[in-house]
């Protein structure tokens, strides 16, 4: 190694990187217009896509407008709020309730009622990556430029075949998965906190981070009139909880606490 490339090398150990993710573009207008916000006016550097959602082709024309964002594609096999609902890209029977979406929840939720989640269905491991092939594929079609997948729910937690298979495809079409080589920040704030509370308390922790790559991931949007519509029991205050991430993440108390310790704001690409 020559003394330039060493002494880039030994500067670079001492970078603060933070990943701010913010998931789920596609399944809402306030969802992605929240998710663009925070990109211009804040500190999120990175989103991704649920390729099968009702709001998808507005993704990939808000992405085209915003070249500096990093996307992954967020593997779908869900569909969890009550009053909109998204289906499989292929014909997946295992995959889907009877009225052809997908289930609500990964688990059963004592909330929903019986037969509402994919463990109760029993999901067939081959319609499984034929749906996940859909997705990927018709991503990196939309959006060339997706650099990472992560799995929407953390389905994969529920069935270790499955699990299994995202990580072979993973690795077949070149997305690694969004938490490699990354520290998590871990739980910054509480769901009842307003976004200045947030603020605060992600202000405090990044007084403390010391060198190396951090991840912090959370859900962007808009309180609108659209936005409070979509809930499912047990979680009926979306809009409020997502607006504050997006009041967090665009404050001026967490932005100079960034710019005065220096720390780099990056995607997954430029780990």
């Amino acid at each position: 190694m020559t003394t330039s490339l060493l002494l880039a090398a030994l500067l670079a150990q001492g970078d603060i990187r933070l990943i701010v993710q913010g998931d789920d573009m596609g399944a809402a207008h306030a969802i992605n217009l929240g998710t663009i916000k925070a990109y211009r006016d804040g500190i999120m550097r990175t989103t991704n896509i649920m390729v099968p959602t009702p709001w998808m082709p507005e993704a990939v024309k808000l992405l085209e407008e915003n070249p500096g964002l990093d996307v992954g594609i967020h593997l779908t096999l869900t569909s969890e709020w009550s009053l909109v609902k998204w289906r499989p890209l292929t014909i997946a029977p295992s995959l889907t309730d009877r009225n052809g979406n997908f289930y609500p929840m990964v688990r059963p939720n004592p909330q929903l009622g019986p037969n509402m989640s994919m463990q109760e269905a029993g999901p067939k491991i081959a319609e499984v990556e034929r749906e996940l092939r859909a997705q990927i594929e018709t991503g990196k079609r939309l959006v060339p430029r997706v650099s990472y997948m992560s799995s929407h729910m953390g389905f994969g937690g529920a069935f270790p075949e499955i699990q299994e298979l995202v990580g072979k495809l993973s690795k077949e079409y070149g997305l690694p998965s969004y938490s490699t080589g990354a520290k998590s920040l871990g739980r910054l704030y509480d769901k009842s906190d307003n976004g200045a509370a947030r603020a605060a308390k992600i202000a405090k922790k990044l007084e403390t981070l010391e060198p190396g790559t951090w991840l912090t991931v959370d859900h962007a949007a808009l309180d609108t009139p659209e936005m409070r519509a979509i809930g499912h029991p047990g979680y009926m205050d979306v809009a409020e909880d997502r607006q504050a991430v997006v009041d967090a993440w665009t404050s001026d108390i967490v932005k100079a606490v960034i710019a005065r310790r220096g720390i780099k704001l990056v995607g997954h690409q430029k780990k």
